[in-house]
């Protein structure tokens, strides 16, 4: 039998004209061949749209802050744990649960803490005892920033009626701010205990509060005070321990914050910190005792107060309240000379413990200078660009001082629990629909806020105008009752 050729019977096809017999069956798949040309792969078949599908994505409720608007940010409001609290059944508790990194490991400046977070494991301890003044690594001399100048001293925002306008519209939302009356003086008897921490104190519970929660700073402070405990007796008497913080081998550090996270850099600020506080203490001490050469401040010390002084340098508890004696300015820039604090950090300080007026910017506070339009969202030709320093810098000089502390508060607040000035919200968040109180005043940026519709803005300014005519007329009705008082009644007549 001849063999049938392929092309022998495409011929014989071209010839057939009667219709092609239709088969039983399908032929079977012939085999892949070698082509460079990729199969083609068969339509899908379109999914039914599901039911109710809305356009936005819903998320959750926003999660609302509870606590009253006066109480103090930043880890300033912790109270101090039970003095003597065994570190071994505190130590048992095991660290905190560490988030997945986001970012790779990058060059850290030698200002405020990266957030990048370091494994017991990577870390190279320091077993520094006794301690040595550390080296002091090259740090940007007070970030660039002059006190009193604003780096852009054409910007004419805030004024001083925006200021008192945001205060009026978010205080009938979170409560009244009022602003502590007076501070105590430092305390010889219980330092860190209270609502007004010592310096020291202050400045290491911010600092333990950067890039992470108020409660894992919280919990860093608490593991400070478990390992290494507080004096029980003299001059500091219910501090904690600074100068066994101090001389401590850096791994003990780090075991006690490492459930607040950041635990490498932070333990190592902290020690540098001590350091510095406890060679300046005793350069003080050594003027004060040489008559004729009074350190920066102590000509507006009593006697007894730089007794005190020397009496604490002497006994090695470490203190940094004779910063109460500087100006504000001086009083920040010597902070700022300190590793790992920044302006935030300064002025957080210097505006809860030192109760000066400074306008500390943190994360929340810089959103919402943004979207209010109080810094310029394009700087000109040399001026510095935008961001945390620079708002400080600016709205500090800006704004006046009565309304910095309860801006910083307001802001803070307003910035956790709004359901739209919140950094997580967006147009597609199932809270969005609830509002803004200053809706009327911000520009909001990022593809997810879809910025703000006219109406909005003219229901909030609408409403504001209401809160102002119902603020108006209850100030016409207590003059009003004023007066019918002091009109005299018939047995005075």
């Amino acid at each position: 039998m001849a063999r049938t050729t392929r092309s022998s019977a495409k011929k014989a096809a071209n010839l057939t004209v009667d219709e092609p017999e239709q088969l039983s069956s399908p032929p079977a798949t012939p085999a892949p061949t070698k082509s460079k040309a990729a199969p083609k792969k068969p339509a899908a078949t379109p999914k039914a749209p599901a039911a109710n599908m809305s356009k936005k994505r819903a998320r959750g409720a926003v999660k609302q802050e509870d606590g009253d608007v006066n109480e103090l940010p930043h880890n300033l409001g912790t109270a101090m744990p039970t003095p003597g609290a065994d570190w071994e059944d505190y130590a048992a508790s095991g660290p905190a649960k560490k988030r997945a990194k986001r970012t790779p490991k990058k060059e850290e400046s030698p200002g405020e803490d990266t957030g990048v977070t370091v494994k017991e494991e990577d870390v190279d301890f320091e077993e520094a005892t006794p301690k040595k003044t550390p080296k002091k690594t090259p740090k940007k001399e007070n970030y660039g920033l002059t006190p009193g100048l604003t780096p852009y001293p054409d910007f004419p925002r805030p004024t001083a009626e925006d200021c008192a306008e945001v205060v009026r519209l978010l205080e009938k939302i979170h409560g009244h701010v009022e602003a502590p009356k007076a501070i105590p003086p430092p305390s010889l008897d219980v330092s860190g205990c209270g609502e007004v921490p010592s310096v020291l104190d202050a400045l290491i519970r911010t600092r333990l509060s950067a890039n992470t929660t108020n409660k894992n700073s919280s919990t860093a402070f608490q593991g400070l005070v478990a390992r290494f405990g507080t004096l029980k007796e003299g001059i500091g008497k219910g501090s904690v321990d600074w100068d066994a913080v101090r001389v401590a081998p850096q791994k003990e550090v780090f075991k006690a914050i490492e459930r607040g996270g950041l635990a490498d850099r932070k333990s190592k600020d902290i020690q540098a910190i001590l350091q510095l506080a406890y060679d300046e203490q005793q350069e003080r001490k050594a003027a004060l005792t040489n008559s004729g050469s009074d350190p920066a401040g102590a000509e507006k010390e009593p006697d007894q107060e730089k007794q005190e002084e020397i009496t604490k340098a002497t006994q090695n508890v470490i203190s940094l309240d004779h910063l109460h004696l500087l100006s504000t300015d001086d009083a920040i820039n010597k902070m700022l000379s300190y590793p790992g604090i920044g302006p935030k950090t300064a002025s957080c300080v210097a505006l809860f413990c030192l109760q000066r007026p400074s306008f500390a910017v943190d994360t929340h506070v810089f959103r919402l200078c943004q979207y209010l339009g109080w810094v310029p969202k394009n700087t000109k030709k040399g001026q510095p660009k935008v961001d945390r320093n620079t708002t400080y810098s600016h709205c500090d000089v800006r704004i006046p001082d009565e309304f910095k502390y309860p801006l910083h508060q307001l802001l803070i607040k307003h910035g956790k629990t709004c359901p739209r000035c919140r950094a997580i919200t967006g147009q597609g968040s199932a809270v969005w629909e609830e509002g803004c109180p200053i809706e009327h005043l911000v520009k909001r940026h990022g593809s997810k806020k879809g910025g703000t519709s006219t109406k909005d803005r003219k229901k909030a300014a609408d409403a504001a105008d209401d809160a102002g005519e119902e603020v108006e007329l209850a100030a016409e009705l207590e003059g009003e009752d004023s007066e019918l008082s002091d009109v005299p009644g018939d047995d005075e007549a």
